[in-house]
């Protein structure tokens, strides 16, 4: 099985990137009238940036793109579309990552031509220069090799799915269905390269029991389904 490349990040460098990000905001002029957050990913990036730029007006559109366990499984597309009267607003639309910017882009298209603000500017903690499709007027971290950055408030979500990747994968190509649960944690770090703490990788394997994934044989001992 291919191991995905990922960096687990803490909050406090979610935070110390925001405010970085906030000073290269500060530092080209440009004040924003109101902060819009693609969500889900730019939820937490979009608050900390109103919170140190000084802020007040916060909204944001979901985009749909990514998918299970790092995979990108449909067209980006605005979920619930809805109208703004932003006529002669500066806008700045945020998201956590620019990947490959489809999430962007289509945001970006879809406030320009429903909100029609006077300006809209882009900005990302990370910006995935060799694969993405549009740059951030403002980011922090050029990533020059694609990399999976594990936020925290994805975490559990993340763990569930990658978990789910390797017992699938492996029952698929090696016939295994029972595992342990130091087995799957094991797994888990070898594959990803990261830790996310018992704690994550016990609420992740009860949420595949309760998903119909996962069977409890035993205490610590689990067949996939």
């Amino acid at each position: 099985m291919a191991k995905v490349n990922c960096k687990l990040v803490s909050w406090d460098e979610v935070v110390g990137w925001c405010r970085e990000l906030a000073l290269k905001v500060k530092a080209s002029g440009w004040r924003p009238d109101l902060v819009v957050a693609i969500a889900r990913g730019g939820y937490v990036p979009a608050r900390l940036l109103c919170d140190f730029l000084d802020i007040h007006d916060l909204v944001s559109v979901q985009v749909l793109h990514w998918g299970r366990a790092a995979e990108i499984t449909a067209k980006a597309h605005i979920k619930h579309p809805y109208t703004l009267e932003l006529s002669g607003k500066r806008v700045l639309l945020v998201d956590d990552i620019c990947d490959t910017g489809d999430s962007i882009i289509v945001a970006k298209e879809f406030i320009m031509n429903r909100w029609k603000p006077a300006e809209i500017r882009v900005a990302t903690m990370q910006w995935i220069s060799p694969v993405a499709k549009i740059k951030p007027d403002y980011y922090v971290d050029e990533v020059k090799e694609w990399i999976w950055y594990q936020y925290p408030w994805t975490r559990l979500e993340d763990t569930v799915n990658f978990i789910e990747k390797i017992i699938t994968e492996t029952k698929e190509k090696e016939g295994k269905c029972e595992w342990c649960k130091d087995d799957i944690i094991n797994a888990f770090k070898e594959y990803y390269g990261i830790d996310v703490g018992e704690h994550y990788y016990v609420l992740a394997i009860e949420k595949l029991i309760e998903e119909g994934k996962l069977e409890r044989v035993n205490e610590d001992r689990y067949r996939v389904r």
